[in-house]
């Protein structure tokens, strides 16, 4: 299906910053960022063999951890976030490498590729989100001493773990009417406003801040952990709650403490609409000023300390967390009332790409049968024969499709159409496309809406942790053989 209510995390990773803050949390690429980066200066060589880590057949060694390192320090630097010691920082490295090195493996498998197209058109929002040519931002990147085609590859990454993510943890997220239903009765009750409507009054507006930004600092807690190792961990977090609140910086404790996938920038994990963070991180944040740190928090993945780095008003420029928004839709965020919006009906027939179904192969099934359209033979017949998506039996018709409605690749060539005509192939997360517009018609959608932004508040809740507990499920079925870490090892399979 095409229908999609994580609309606020789609472009994410497009938010880039141009000077200064380069944040490559968990990525994946067809090969090893570090080739790209600035040559590493020499380091003494600790094993005989050079290798830093092995997961499952694939090698890392020691030479990219240390052309890592030398970025992840320059990165460190510019934040004015302390850097640790070059041991501790090796081994922060080495994880970030490991957890990217298990996505790269799982969209090898899923057969998720970026191709240099979808790259080029990621560049061309980045630099459009910063107001410059491409030209300008390659300059810009490349004075902070990062080589463009590091620059290149770590945003590939970024793009392949937001499509894995999207295949792998987004699509078995299911949020039920009764769900919704549920929600939308405690939002009356409380008068609590998290469905994106204006508060009334100053006051209201500084009360309940549309906005939060946190940082983190997680002591992972290893699956199958022992009630000694619980407590060791435990101990450990208390221990880091202390050095913070006794007057340490939170980044830098962050930096050379935290098993969390953004430790390398400081801990920092962004700003949302406060409706986007888990119920466990609000609950634990909600008397915690800006500026000050949580209780340790426990979930499922181990000890959080939080940090408030931001409470406030949506800005009026979109940030990372709602880049993948339509205007319209983020225009919708700020109404009560009437709304009144454009929908389209539409139909697809949907080529999947899989293990058995390349790209390539899937590109060519769907522009033949574009082909035998074009020449006359009707949508509907063809869709209910050839199309891959649950649609096909209805001739592919999706219903009346609202803006934000349908991934954004599918929505712009959707809008782009005229009622009776029929894209060009159009690849998306879950494979090549034809769209065939039939109608559109303008209506007030205020209940509609509020429905949808319900249903996105709390697909968001569950997103994260979920994505979160996947990457711990794929670590621990992997076989890691961590050299500079050697206890991350659980006997062969790591947990």
């Amino acid at each position: 299906m095409m229908r999609c209510v994580h609309i606020n995390r789609r472009l994410a990773v497009l938010m880039i910053p141009v000077v200064g803050l380069f944040s490559w949390p968990q990525a994946g690429s067809a090969q090893p960022r570090a080739a790209a980066a600035p040559a590493a200066a020499p380091q003494p060589q600790r094993f005989a063999d050079g290798i830093a880590a092995v997961i499952n057949k694939q090698v890392i060694t020691l030479q990219q951890v240390d052309a890592e390192v030398n970025v992840a320090r320059k990165q460190l630097k510019s934040q004015n976030i302390q850097v640790p010691d070059d041991e501790v920082l090796r081994r922060q490295v080495l994880q970030r490498m490991i957890t990217e090195t298990l996505v790269r493996q799982e969209a090898e498998r899923l057969r998720i590729e970026i191709s240099d197209q979808q790259l080029q058109d990621a560049v061309g929002s980045v630099a459009q989100r910063n107001n410059m040519s491409k030209e300008k931002l390659r300059a810009e990147i490349e004075k902070t001493g990062v080589a463009w085609s590091y620059y290149l590859d770590s945003l590939r990454q970024e793009m392949l773990t937001d499509m894995v993510r999207q295949r792998a943890v987004d699509s078995r997220i299911v949020v039920s009417d009764a769900e919704v239903d549920a929600f939308l009765n405690s939002q009356g009750r409380t008068g609590n406003n998290l469905l994106g409507g204006v508060q009334r009054g100053a006051a209201a507006q500084q009360t309940v801040p549309r906005e939060l930004g946190l940082a983190q600092i997680l002591v992972q807690v290893p699956e199958g952990a022992s009630t000694q190792q619980i407590q060791e961990l435990r101990a450990k977090a208390d221990s880091l709650l202390a050095r913070v609140r006794g007057g340490a910086d939170f980044a830098s404790v962050a930096a050379a403490s935290s098993d969390g996938p953004e430790a390398l920038e400081g801990g920092n994990m962004g700003v949302r609409p406060t409706e986007g963070w888990p119920d466990l991180f609000l609950r634990a944040v909600s008397n915690v000023a800006t500026g000050d740190v949580s209780d340790i928090v426990q979930s499922g993945n181990g000890f959080h300390i939080l940090k408030v780095t931001t409470r406030g008003p949506e800005p009026a420029q979109p940030q990372a967390a709602n880049a993948g928004v339509p205007q319209p839709q983020q225009e919708m965020f700020a109404q009560e009332g009437p709304m009144m919006v454009t929908q389209t009906r539409a139909r697809h027939i949907l080529i999947k790409i899989d293990q058995v179904t390349t790209e390539e192969r899937a590109l060519t099934r769907i522009r033949d049968l574009r082909q035998r359209i074009v020449m006359g033979e009707d949508f509907a017949e063809v869709a209910r024969r050839s199309s891959d998506d649950a649609s096909a039996p209805e001739g592919g018709d999706l219903g009346w499709l609202t803006p934000g409605e349908t991934v954004q690749p599918f929505q712009q060539a959707m809008d782009a159409l005229q009622p009776g005509q029929i894209s060009e192939p159009v690849l998306t997360q879950f494979g090549w496309h034809i769209i065939q517009v039939e109608e559109r018609r303008t209506r007030d959608m205020e209940d509609e809406f509020k429905r949808m932004r319900a249903r996105q508040v709390l697909f968001e809740r569950q997103a994260g942790p979920a994505f979160e507990d996947w990457l711990s499920q794929i670590r621990s079925q992997a076989f890691i053989d961590n050299r500079l870490a050697p206890r991350a090892n659980n006997n062969r399979f790591n947990r």
